[in-house]
């Protein structure tokens, strides 16, 4: 079967880049504006033109469509877009992929196909493979796999080019071939140049195989869908195009040129055409001239800078229009079948030698002079009920049916009449000659029915002429009451508009009456935050204060430990002294340890005071943190606030846009009923031309059209004033709009900044809390010091007085010792005195003296023993103040490292109170703004209420007109017009 290539024509509209040059829109379409396109006064005809306007459904529903069914019946199918550089051909093909209403051919043909499986037989099972490649610096690279990059083109058996070693992937849902085909977009070559941001470098080709099978039948059948995205011609002096890119515009416009000479070459009817010039051409040999259903997309930039390449590419579709493709179904045919096939037409062959030697017979037998009964004929009904059978075996017969019939039945009654015609043949002549005469008179007849036949339809078509006439009026007055009843629902849903935005108003001032009970809320919460910040600067100072005199005191403690470690060593060399001299100095110790005591109890009540302190700025700084809380709260109430006024006003803006496209259709309603008016008058003219009979009628009629004329021109003139009038307001409108726009942007950046620096805020007091932590564990450390310190004087005071009884023993038993030694020496003196001159007596006293020596030695023992246990004492009190000494280092290491902390926790204190003073101004400023908002839009509803008024002269002006276009058509149909000048 022998198919042209479908050409369709894309216009695309202008871009912002054509607009900011001013480029002129240099297409047109004629006629109905489907099948036509005029550029330069040359007008070209496609099978379908798609206009600027049209959507990406509509587009697929003429392109696509059709091919989906004839790829699952086992058809070639081919849709290719072709077209200059940012012409529009990649967003046509792929569009959006996943927007329901931009996306292009490609998903919404890969949707079309699965839903058509899923609506097909259950008995057919289909297998669907993609592959997805791209013809890049004229070298074919697999999307799929980048580490292809080389292909080759191979052709199989039946010379049918394929790309051999490109992969193949299974899919069974759309979703995975809409994964393989963003994989490969991925993956395929885009660079920007001076017509195109997005604009692709190589031509890429998405084939999709279907291979169905039917299960009861074993039928199989193969078809296989080329989606194929063309790069564009480019032209070096407007893309700009330099190295790599201009390198590969050279192979694109390489491969675009072999194209173009393999059409020329069909189209011309050559025998040979150049489809190894270039690999886009090779795979594309199916499509263009062999077994394809081929669709082409030809897609133009209406722009006058672009005018010859549109030109270009017209004549190019133009040409490719007469290319002629043959469609064959790709069927898959078995030994069975071939075998069934066989059997079939073995048996059609054997009954059609039976037919034929049937019909042998009966024509010797006519032959030989035989008159051959009408019964004995083989007629038609014989030849059909021997080929009954096979016509119901065979799904597709190749035996000549009833016309061979038909000229073998009539042959052999000619064979009869020849036969028979010799003895009757004067018979023959004189029946020949009554028909003659015969046909002389139905001539004569025929010529006279002719002639009443062309009066009629002369009658008729005057007729048809009137009654179109009549159907035409009918017609316009149909459309004039259509156009009136839309009017009124216009009319009705501009006074909906006008209410609504009076809602609005009136919501607005509510809104605008809580933002400021708002505002005075959030000044209110800043005077108690700036309450809060000064009693913060006088804690700071007081805790400044406190911690000063911590300092003194610490300094004082420590000179007190000093001191007392200096008492204590003094103590243990005075022990040491006294042992030998022990009544010198007892009462001076005693009144040393008192001071002791005084100093520990005066340390113990200024550390219960500081501790209590910290705990009354500890309460205070938590009362602190819940202030700011409490305000970083009512900032995000009043983001939120100002975030639903933005939205608010977005509403309005677009309900202004609506408004504004109302008032365009109105005024094309306007633009279309004045055609009408024109069509009318046109029509009147031909009336009266045509109808004499109403020429009184009409003269009375121009009068009053004369006068409608005037009334209309003025209404039209005072309309077209008020138009001017509306669309300079709008403008201004526009103008104040879009700064409307600029101020929320700037309040929106500032608030954004505002968030970035509370949240800084947080992190800050965040850093704080947790440094205030560490200090209360620091606090905790040191109370824990204090309460071991508090120990360790208990067990001072406790040695101390163990170490004073001890003393005042040791002198005791010194006094009773030194007594008894010097009455020892006096009753020793006595005795020698006595015994002066005995000799016996020498014997007793050297025995007293050594009784008494022994004496002496027994009581210096416990006096030894004593001063043993002493210096045992003495150690033990030397290591107690070696870890007091430990343990006040330790102290003192630990304050100056809060005090460093302190310092630094003071400086960014004073930071945040920098910063929450400048979001103050920042929501000042933010204030200030939305009370200059609300001002503009009290402005802007105003001016609306003004509108609304212009609007009801607008339709005052409509409803004249209207009235105008009814008077003309009652002067269109003249009976009518008789009827109700009769009334």
């Amino acid at each position: 079967m022998s198919e042209s290539i479908k050409v369709v024509c894309r216009v695309r509209p202008l871009n912002e880049q054509e607009k900011a040059n001013d480029s002129k829109f240099v297409v047109s379409f004629p006629g109905d504006g489907d099948t036509t396109v005029s550029l330069g006064g040359k007008i070209f005809s496609f099978d379908h033109v798609v206009q600027p306007k049209a959507s990406q459904l509509e587009v697929y529903e003429v392109v696509a469509k059709p091919i989906v069914a004839d790829v699952l019946n086992g058809y070639n199918g081919t849709i290719f877009a072709y077209g200059q550089t940012s012409s529009g051909k990649t967003y046509t093909m792929e569009g959006i992929l996943g927007d329901p209403v931009f996306q292009g051919v490609i998903p919404r043909i890969v949707d079309d196909i699965f839903n058509h499986i899923y609506q097909m037989d259950e008995n057919l099972e289909f297998h669907i493979k993609v592959s997805y490649f791209e013809i890049y610096m004229e070298k074919i690279r697999d999307l799929l796999d980048v580490s292809k990059t080389n292909l080759p083109v191979h052709e199989d058996k039946d010379r049918v080019p394929y790309v051999k070693g490109i992969t193949e992937k299974f899919v069974s849902t759309p979703e995975e071939l809409f994964k393989a085909i963003d994989e490969g977009k991925a993956n395929r070559h885009v660079a920007v140049t001076n017509m195109n941001e997005h604009s692709s470098r190589s031509h890429s080709v998405l084939l999709i195989n279907v291979r169905q099978e039917n299960l009861e039948t074993q039928k199989k059948l193969h078809g296989k869908l080329y989606l194929v995205d063309l790069a564009g011609s480019e032209k070096v002096a407007k893309t700009g195009a330099e190295g790599t890119v201009l390198d590969e515009a050279k192979n694109i416009n390489k491969s675009l040129s072999a194209l173009g000479n393999v059409i020329n070459a069909l189209v011309e009817g050559s025998s040979h055409v150049p489809y190894r010039d270039s690999k886009l051409t090779r795979i594309l040999q199916e499509s263009l001239g062999g077994n394809a259903r081929t669709t082409m997309v030809i897609c133009c930039s209406p722009a006058g800078y672009n005018e010859a390449e549109t030109k270009s590419t017209l004549m190019f579709g133009m040409r490719a229009k007469t290319i002629k493709n043959l469609v064959t179904v790709n069927e898959e045919i078995t030994a069975d079948e071939w075998r069934r096939r066989y059997e079939q037409e073995k048996e059609k062959v054997g009954k059609s030698h039976t037919i034929v030697s049937h019909l042998e017979s009966e024509l010797k037998r006519w032959r030989a002079g035989e008159t051959v009964n009408q019964a004995d004929w083989f007629t038609e009904n014989q030849y059909a009920g021997a080929l009954d059978d096979t016509r119901d075996s065979t799904t597709r017969s190749s035996v000549p049916s009833t016309p061979m019939l038909d000229s073998v039945t009539t042959s052999t009654p000619r064979s009869a009449a020849l036969t028979n015609a010799s003895p009757a043949k004067n018979v023959g002549d004189v029946q020949l000659q009554l028909l003659y005469q015969q046909l002389d008179d139905k001539g004569d007849e025929i010529n006279k029915q002719a002639e009443t036949i062309a009066r009629l339809r002369q009658q008729i078509e005057e007729q048809d002429v009137n009654n179109s006439l009549r159907t035409e009026s009918e017609g316009q007055f149909k459309e004039i009451t259509a156009l009136q009843a839309k009017y009124q629902s216009r009319k009705d849903e501009a006074k909906e508009v006008l209410q609504a935005l009076e809602e609005l108003a009136m919501n607005y001032d509510q809104k605008a009456q809580e933002i400021n009970a708002k505002a005075k809320e959030l000044e209110e919460t800043q005077e108690t935050l700036l309450l809060q910040t000064s009693l913060m600067h006088s804690k700071d100072c007081e805790l400044s204060q406190l911690k000063d005199a911590h300092e003194n005191q610490k300094k004082k403690y420590a000179e007190m430990m000093s001191s007392l470690l200096k008492d204590l060593i003094d103590v243990g060399e005075c022990l040491n002294d006294r042992i030998t001299k022990p009544s010198v100095g007892s009462e001076r110790l005693d009144e040393e340890f008192t001071v002791v005591r005084l100093y520990i109890s005066k340390l113990k009540t200024e550390a219960k005071l500081l501790h209590s302190r910290v705990r009354q700025l500890e309460e205070e700084r938590v009362q602190h943190v819940q202030l700011v809380r409490k305000s970083d709260d009512e900032s995000k109430d009043l983001r939120r606030q100002l975030h639903a006024f933005e939205v608010k006003v977005g509403a309005l803006s677009d309900k202004i846009d609506e408004s504004k496209s109302r008032k365009r259709q109105l005024q094309e309603t306007v633009d279309s009923l004045n055609a009408e008016l024109a069509k009318l008058r046109a029509n009147e003219q031909l009336i009266a031309i045509s109808g004499q009979q109403n020429e009184q009628i009409i003269a009375d009629q121009s009068a009053l059209r004369v006068k409608l004329d005037e009334e209309f021109r003025r209404q039209s003139e005072y309309y077209a004033a008020q138009v001017k009038s509306l669309r300079n307001e709008l403008d201004e409108k526009q103008k104040k709009l879009e700064e409307y726009k600029d101020e929320a942007n700037t309040f929106k950046f500032q608030s954004e900044k505002s968030q970035e620096e509370v949240k800084q805020l947080r992190e800050e007091l965040e850093t704080k809390t947790k440094r205030l932590d560490v200090f209360e564990k620091t606090a905790e450390k040191r109370e824990q010091a204090k309460q071991d310190l508090r120990g360790l004087e208990e067990t001072a005071t406790k040695e101390l007085q163990t170490l004073h009884n001890l003393r005042r023993l040791f002198f005791e038993d010194l006094n009773s010792r030194v007594k008894k030694s010097a009455n020892r020496v006096n009753a020793l003196a006595v005795t020698e005195m006595d015994a002066g001159n005995q000799e016996g007596g020498n014997m007793a006293s050297q025995q007293q003296i050594s009784e008494s020596l022994f004496m002496e030695g027994d009581d210096d023992e416990p006096g030894e023993a004593g001063l043993l246990v002493q210096r045992q004492k003495i150690a033990l009190l030397e290591k107690d103040n070696d870890k007091l000494t430990k343990g006040h280092k330790q102290l003192m290491h630990d304050n100056a490292e809060l005090r460093c902390e302190l310092v630094k926790v003071e400086k960014r204190h004073k930071c945040t109170l920098e910063r929450v003073h400048r979001l103050e101004l920042s929501l000042k400023e933010a204030k200030e703004g939305a009370m200059r908002d609300r001002k503009r839009y009290e402005v802007e509803i105003e001016r609306i209420r003004g509108l609304s008024v212009n609007r009801i002269s607008l339709d005052v002006v409509v409803n004249h007109k209207s009235l105008n276009l009814y008077v003309l058509d009652i002067h269109q149909c003249p009976l009518l017009a008789v009827v109700v000048m009769g009334q």
